[in-house]
């Protein structure tokens, strides 16, 4: 059994080896093809792989040989920059050392030059030593005492102007006393009929012809009469061919009688009912004019919600001229200077351009009311609410009452820069030409002086000295001098300023 066994056993393993070199014979030709494949294909990669690395590294090579020689060039441009900075530091080294030479040679003539000052000063100071005792000896006075008798003349100069400055601060504090006085005799010179206050009291109607003029009188003066007691005027016939005057100093009702009689000539129906026709009409007319120039003027001004009574009595100022300059037109002027003054120091704006534009309110009804113009304008400007801060600004603008605020003192000055910019108001030009010809006469008047001249309409007049008469103390002197004469001798408003130029400087300076 065991045999049998084991005769199987070495059957089976006998078969599975003759079955195997079978198998073996069969697939040795298909596995050497494979294994040729495959070693063809490695070769093949290989070269492939080889190909590449090769280009890679000459594509190496080549930008290794090309940054090489960039970093050449930059080396050799490098040597290049510092050849020429080294170049140029040579060059400044040797300008130095010219300088140097050049300063140490100035040097050493600056210190000739001040060996020699040192002699001279030194012979100057015996000869001044020499001079002061020979002086000494002529006037019979020491060095100290002739000192002393300088410092006391110009002791007793400096009390005198001291006195007049003393008397010029009692001056402006009784100007505040004599403010209610001065305004008063303003507006007495704007209601009394003279030459200068004509010129704004009055307005001509020209005449087609002067026949014309007998019609307009009337019989027995019928239709004068009428005319002037329905317009609240005085008509003046006179002399004058081709043309009448109108006389009154209520500025509207002048108006009013000016386009009236202007129709009536135009019609040629004149008689006391047509007259009274005409008047009312030209009053409608003008009250719609006076509305329409206020609003207008608020409008200029940017200045909102006021009373319509308020705009109203502001638009009269139309026909309102103080010394030539129209008083609406000067309402909106000072109300924008206000304005830009407040803007500037930070006050209320609003406040400061309602104040500026409402500060003369009065004037469109002083003619026919007791008071100052300021206390009337901000009386009426209360009774219509406006704010407590604009009526203190009108009333106390010529300061008749405490300014309370900012913007008060801002439309004061405001109002004075409108009023007296060049060409805001006239003056007569022969006033004018005999203020400043007195001017350059009491400079000229004076020893040593070679010619002045009066500027800026008079308010500075400088002063031309000749050098060889008169040094720097004497023109010190000269304007005090000159500007006490011109103080003692002339009226003018405000200061005039003196200065006395020798050798092309000013020295001299007086007010």
């Amino acid at each position: 059994m065991v045999e049998l066994v084991i005769g199987i056993v070495v059957g089976l393993v006998l078969g599975g080896g003759a079955a195997a070199y079978l198998v073996y014979n069969r697939l040795k030709p298909q596995t050497d093809q494979i294994y040729r494949e495959a070693q063809e294909e490695a070769n093949q990669r290989r070269a492939t792989a080889e190909a590449e690395a090769e280009a890679i590294v000459n594509s190496v090579r080549q930008e290794m040989q090309e940054l090489r020689q960039e970093t050449e060039k930059i080396v050799e441009r490098r040597y290049q920059d510092l050849a020429r900075a080294e170049e140029r530091v040579d060059q400044r080294s040797a300008n130095l050392d010219r300088q140097s030479k050049k300063l140490e040679a100035r040097e050493q003539n600056l210190n000739r030059r001040q060996s020699k000052l040192d002699r001279r000063q030194s012979q100057f100071d015996q000869m001044a030593d020499e001079h002061r005792a020979k002086l000494e000896e002529v006037s019979m006075m020491t060095t100290d005492e002739a000192r002393q008798h300088l410092l006391e003349d110009v002791e007793k100069e400096a009390r005198q102007d001291m006195a007049r400055i003393m008397r010029e601060i009692e001056d402006r504090a009784k100007d505040s006393a004599n403010q209610k006085a001065r305004e008063l005799i303003a507006l007495a010179i704007q209601r009394v009929a003279s030459d200068h206050v004509s010129e704004t009291t009055v307005s001509v109607v020209p005449l087609p012809s002067d026949d014309m003029k007998g019609r307009i009188i009337g019989r027995n003066g019928r239709n004068i009469r009428a005319f002037e007691q329905a317009a609240g005027v005085d008509v003046v016939v006179d002399d004058t061919p081709e043309a009448i005057t109108i006389s009154s100093f209520d500025p509207v009702r002048r108006e009013v009688a000016r386009q009236a009689m202007a129709r009536l000539i135009t019609d040629g129906r004149i008689h006391p009912a047509r007259i009274e026709k005409l008047i009312r009409d030209a009053e409608d007319e003008i009250e719609q004019i006076i509305k329409e120039a206020g609003e207008q003027a608020a409008y200029e001004a940017n200045v909102h919600g006021l009373h319509p009574e308020v705009m109203k009595m502001l638009g009269r100022l139309k026909y309102r001229t103080s010394y030539g300059q129209n008083q609406l037109h000067h309402a909106v002027e000072a109300s924008k200077i206000a304005g830009m003054l407040a803007a500037e120091m930070g006050a209320n704006v609003e406040t400061a351009k309602m104040g500026g534009l409402l500060h003369d309110l009065g004037k469109a009804m002083d003619h026919d009311q007791e008071g100052t113009h300021a206390l009337i304008g901000a009386e009426f400007a209360k009774r219509f609410k406006v704010p407590a801060i604009v009526v203190n600004a009108i009333a106390s603008h010529h300061h008749e009452v405490e300014q309370e605020s900012v913007e008060a003192v801002l439309v004061e000055a405001a109002d004075a820069i409108s009023g007296a910019r060049p060409g805001a108001r006239r003056e007569s030009l022969e006033n004018y030409i005999k203020r400043v010809r007195t001017l350059e006469e009491i400079a000229t008047s004076f020893k040593g002086v070679q010619s002045a001249y009066a500027l800026q309409a008079g308010r500075e007049i400088r002063i031309l000295v000749k050098p060889d008469s008169i040094d720097d103390l004497g023109a010190m002197r000269l304007s005090k001098e000159i500007s006490k004469t011109i103080e003692d001798n002339m009226q003018y408003p405000g200061q005039i300023q003196v200065t006395v130029i020798r050798e092309t400087r000013a020295v001299g300076f007086a007010k």
